[in-house]
């Protein structure tokens, strides 16, 4: 048994303690205690390492620091509320900050969806999701409707359930059996359309049908719900084609299915809204969130519910049991009060909003290194497709993936100071999902390192 290191005072022992002791996440670990960096602080759009180097957060820790490290205000909330109340579950009794937040959340969720159920991520967010589908059909008198249908490459989360979702088979593989009876349909990435690659209306079209398609295969007194995120993650940023979510909801509602968005990385202002279903003009049955609920100052998600799957559990003639210790915490609650209150006084959305198009147009600039096939997303969420030879859209092999993705410009950037993910979860790219508040300098800033990186690991194929 390793020894229980007491109060670490140097650098050098947290270093041990997280080599010897700390299990990382999606992460191999390090070889050697000197190869893990280790963060200290943050300020505004930068983080520290532990011998002072900063750093430009391109990734807003993990799409959720939407406000920016080291807002005082958040750290406040937190302190008041624990010193009134730190915690109390939601079992049969409330709270008053996890009420308000509730309200709130009802006030800027498109449609009908008033209906508020506290978890701690994204991935319980799904899961409950997927469970209140279930039962909701179970109470219709329509209890084989169970099966969920998602698109392939796109992720949903770590717990089981969400992972049955998820469209990733490597991230599956490890853990299977997994939870049956979900199916994958195509994604919305047009730079890689078999079909309709010239005519994004059609293209939408044609993607949309696909779920109607596999619908039929199944039977529709089978199928539950459809899990699609407004600007799909995985695979790098992949926005939907005009009329894509108005299609995909006249088919939820020919056969009786339910359609949730998965917003977890798009609410709170990544697509310059509050939630990306009202970027892109439709309501779904449900909405999945978390991260920037509270700008990740404290753990919170939320599954939002329409009135028509609340009605069933109206009257307390039947119960949803289902639930999280700590859902509906009250200092996380307390926190996602504040962060929705800079949002309103800062005007975060009309930041992004303002912003978008000249982000777009600097990260462009990179199209003319012959490494760069694609540049595309919305809001402050971006991907940056990377290709072996543009003009035919050839991708990277494996060994290059690993050489060059993963071995050196994950290496590099950081290396020179941006903090982003190289990601080869479907065709290699670069993410960027940076804090909501930077502009023009911090756009500059990132062109800059990305170009120079680009460059070197041309030279590598």
């Amino acid at each position: 048994m390793s020894a229980v290191m007491a109060g670490p005072e140097s650098g050098t022992s947290y270093r041990k303690a997280a080599h010897d002791n700390l299990w990382l996440h999606f992460s191999a670990q390090p070889g050697d205690q000197s190869e893990l960096p280790m963060i200290v602080r943050g300020e505004g759009a930068y983080v520290y390492d532990d011998q002072g180097k900063r750093y430009l957060d391109g990734l807003a820790g993990l799409f959720t620091v939407q406000v920016g490290h080291g807002r005082r205000e958040l750290a406040e909330a937190a302190a008041r509320q624990s010193e009134t109340l730190a915690y109390f579950p939601l079992w049969s009794y409330a709270n008053e900050p996890a009420a308000e937040l509730a309200g709130r959340l009802a006030a800027l969720a498109p449609g009908d969806l008033n209906h508020v159920f506290f978890t701690n991520s994204g991935s319980e967010a799904v899961e409950s999701a997927w469970k209140l589908a279930k039962q909701y059909f179970k109470i219709k008198g329509k209890p084989g409707k169970h099966k969920a249908i998602s698109r392939t490459t796109a992720y949903h989360g770590t717990t089981h359930g969400a992972l049955s979702i998820t469209g990733i088979p490597e991230l599956k593989a490890d853990f299977e059996p997994l939870v049956p009876s979900t199916f994958r349909v195509p994604n919305t990435n047009i730079y890689r359309a078999d079909v309709h690659g010239e005519d994004p209306a059609a293209f939408g079209r044609w993607a949309a049908d696909q779920i109607e398609r596999v619908i039929l295969e199944e039977g529709p007194d089978t199928v539950a719900a459809v899990f699609l995120e407004p600007v799909q993650n995985a695979g790098g940023c992949f926005p939907p084609p005009p009329g894509y979510f108005q299609r995909v909801r006249e088919i939820c509602d020919e056969y009786d299915v339910l359609l949730v968005s998965d917003e977890v990385i798009c609410a709170f202002g990544r697509l310059g809204t509050y939630f990306g279903a009202e970027r892109y003009h439709y309501v779904p049955d449900m909405i999945t969130c978390a991260k920037g609920l509270t700008s990740g100052y404290s753990p919170m998600g939320a599954l939002i519910a329409s009135d028509k799957l609340y009605e069933p559990f109206a009257d307390g003639s039947h119960v949803f049991s289902h639930g999280y210790t700590f859902g509906g915490h009250p200092v996380s609650a307390a926190v996602a009060l504040a962060n929705l209150d800079i949002f309103e006084r800062e005007d975060i959305n009309g930041h992004v909003r303002a912003n978008e198009a000249a982000f777009r147009s600097t990260l462009e600039k990179l199209l003319d290194l012959p490494v760069v096939g694609d540049v595309r997303g919305a809001g402050y969420f971006y991907g940056i497709e990377l290709v072996r030879d543009k003009a035919t859209k050839e991708t990277f092999s494996a060994e290059e993936c690993e050489r060059v993705l993963k071995g050196f410009l994950s290496h590099e950037l950081f290396a020179n100071g941006l903090y982003c993910r190289a990601d080869d979860r479907g065709d290699p790219v670069i993410q960027l999902s940076p804090p909501l508040i930077i502009g023009q300098p911090e756009f500059d800033e990132m062109e800059r390192i990305l170009r120079a990186a680009l460059i070197k690991a041309q030279e590598l194929l």
